[in-house]
């Protein structure tokens, strides 16, 4: 019987092993590690879970070859210090256990090894090393390595992969793409050396090449080394995707693999592209590989916002890459692998690319995920599971995502769960996601939550008004209210009212009905959205803010990619106060208490919302559990609800 996806689940030989499938878990860092670099049991965890969930390959990131030069942050793994040996094999055998290979990225950060580095604090004040001499526009000083010290960090390289392969990793990563070290001498824009590191492609790649050798005499032949590296780095100057085809031509000798990705972790306006934004395309990165594939005859992977096993499947029957490489995707769902090979694709939890996982582990050190309370408490969950007493009737109030994660977790423990909702579909303000491009998996997201719902025992009720009454003859032991938000109607403007004013709900649903200038009042994440989708469509959009800046409430990861794509076709009008809406649009005061006119056709209101607050904590008089959850409690995001929903309802 043919399968699903039977390319992707087609076994593939990298050096002297062999991958079940052509999924590899890409590396992703922790930070939750011990001051001195070192692998915990929380760590443990998070990589074996990715392991259960089916793919071939997990590899750990931002393992750092030589701790003095090379640690960008202060919680990377240190590969020269041998204690670092027990969190490795332990890590190694969790992975393999799980039914997954092993596998570490070998990395440094050059110049960041001494730069406050965007992925966390500045090193201890060390001096930063790299390719030459710089100034940077802070005032920052790079030296540039001597020759002494580039062999000593092609040494460290050869030491960190003894201890790896004694650690027992499957196969190695060398990073040389995202602005760390190698990439630094790769690229002519910040490599200005005249000696034999300096000059010709072949002199840049010289450091790279010699780390290559040192890693190759340590592990053996046939023991599987993949390449991570740029396929065009998108700084004006820099590499090109012809370059790399070239250095691809270079290196293909020395490795089993090649990774091709884009960009720089380190230059904001590329964050976003290394790490692909909600408005950018999934996928939007492969077309690199395909011209890398091209000139190359040992396999290449792929990464990049690589959202389904229909888009992995396409990939690899197109020939464009060998291997899809997945990060963010098996954070959202680790068993994205195992649910696409069982048929079960419908079911996948899709990455909102909404760095929700980047804030969290910047913030606080340890990884999370919007849609995915587990990630980050991997740990917590193995070994806890909270005990279940007698069956309880939960009463869950709104099918938004944060009513339906909780009414589905009550209903996987066991417990009898009502789920009611006010108007005729489950997602609550997700609903109106649908309508916009860069927010479909959002709108997914509503859908899958909504089909573990309707495939759970769970008594649905729509179309179902709740009040008082009806709560107390339902008589529930359990009252989880969901009951979300409205939006803020700002009276005190004059015109409110008129036909051509609208809130954002209705201007997302109703977008063919709107004129071709458009008005926003407010500038949070909401408004922002709103005004880039509507600026995608043609619209001229202005967004009026009574604050200073725009989307304060957006992580600093999406609000890269945010003013990214405001700057290109949205106007923002910053320190403005609307006052009357009239026919010719919007009159505001600004600064100087003036009064301007923002032309517009239509206005759409997006200042606010306010928690819906018609059932509350006084219900606890008559029913022994009530919970308020989600946006009903305060105005919040998505990870808040679902995260909320998840643990209040596992406790019970």
């Amino acid at each position: 019987m043919q399968k699903k996806y039977s390319n992707l689940f087609n076994p593939i030989q990298i050096g002297n092993i062999i991958l079940k499938n052509r999924i590899i878990a890409a590396p992703t860092g922790m930070m939750d590690l011990t001051p001195d670099g070192r692998l915990t049991p929380y760590n443990v965890s998070y990589y074996e879970l990715k392991a259960r969930g089916g793919a071939a390959v997990v590899t750990l990131g931002e393992s750092i070859t030589e701790t003095e030069t090379g640690e960008s942050h202060n919680r990377q793994i240190h590969l020269d210090d041998p204690n670092s040996l027990p969190g490795l094999t332990h890590t190694v055998l969790a992975i393999q256990r799980a039914g997954a290979l092993a596998n570490i990225e070998l990395s440094h950060g050059g110049k960041y090894g001494g730069l406050t580095s965007i992925a966390g604090e500045e090193t201890a004040n060390r001096a930063s090393y790299g390719p030459s001499d710089e100034v940077r526009p802070n005032g920052e000083i790079v030296h540039a390595m001597d020759h002494a010290m580039i062999y000593r960090i092609v040494k460290a390289y050869g030491n960190a992969a003894k201890l790896c392969k004694k650690a027992g990793f499957d196969m190695m990563m060398v990073h040389a793409a995202h602005g760390w070290l190698f990439n630094q001498f790769l690229s002519p824009v910040e490599n200005k050396r005249t000696d034999e590191f300096g000059g010709s492609l072949k002199n840049r790649a010289r450091f790279l090449l010699l780390a290559l050798d040192a890693v190759r005499d340590s592990v053996g032949q046939g023991f599987p080394i993949e390449l991570r590296m740029n396929g065009d780095d998108f700084i004006q100057g820099g590499m090109t995707i012809e370059d790399y085809k070239e250095l691809a031509k270079i290196v293909e000798k020395k490795v089993d693999l090649i990774n091709v990705s884009a960009g720089s972790h380190e230059a904001e306006n590329l964050f976003v592209r290394t790490h692909p934004s909600m408005f950018l395309e999934h996928g939007c990165n492969v077309y690199l590989a395909e011209e890398i594939k091209k000139v190359v005859s040992i396999p290449v992977a792929c990464v990049g916002g690589i959202d389904t096993p229909e888009l992995a499947e396409d990939i690899i029957v197109s020939g464009k890459a060998d291997i899809v490489e997945i990060g963010r995707g098996l954070l959202a769902d680790p068993f994205w692998p195992k649910k696409a090979k069982e048929g079960r694709s419908e079911d996948i939890t899709p990455c909102l690319r909404c760095f929700k996982c980047f804030e969290a582990i910047v913030k606080s050190t340890v990884v999370a995920c919007a849609v995915n309370p587990v990630i980050g408490f991997e740990f917590d969950h193995k070994y806890y599971e909270p005990k279940m007493g007698k069956v309880k009737k939960v009463l869950v109030v709104g099918a938004g995502p944060g009513g339906m994660q909780a009414a589905i977790t009550a209903a996987e423990k066991g417990h009898q769960v009502v789920l009611c909702e006010k108007t005729d579909h489950f997602g609550g303000a997700l609903k109106f996601a649908q309508y916009i491009d860069f927010k479909k998996d959002l709108a997914k997201f509503a859908e899958v939550l909504g089909n573990r719902v309707k495939n759970s025992a769970i008594d649905i009720r729509l179309n179902t008004t709740i009040d008082q009454d009806y709560i107390m003859k339902e008589s529930p032991d359990v009252l989880i209210i969901a009951s979300g938000v409205e939006a803020i109607i700002p009276s005190a403007i004059q015109g409110i009212n008129q036909n051509h004013v609208m809130t954002a709900m209705d201007a997302e649903e109703k977008v063919e009905e709107l004129g071709e200038t458009i008005a926003i009042l407010g500038g949070g994440l909401v408004g922002c959205e709103l005004g880039i989708h509507l600026a995608k469509l043609g619209k001229s959009v202005d967004i009026i803010e009574m604050r200073s800046e725009v989307a304060p409430e957006a992580n600093e990861f999406h609000k890269m990619a945010l003013t990214m794509e405001l700057e290109k076709n949205v106007n923002i009008n910053l320190n403005r106060q609307a006052i009357r809406i009239t026919k010719e649009g919007v009159w505001c005061l600004n600064e100087n208490k003036e009064e301007e006119l923002v032309k517009a056709d239509n206005v759409i209101i997006a200042v606010g919302v306010r928690s819906n607050k018609e059932l509350d904590y006084e219900l606890g008089h008559w029913i022994d559990e009530v919970y308020m959850i989600g946006d009903c409690k305060k105005p919040s995001q998505v990870m808040q609800a679902v995260h909320e929903g998840y643990y209040i309802a596992r406790e019970l």
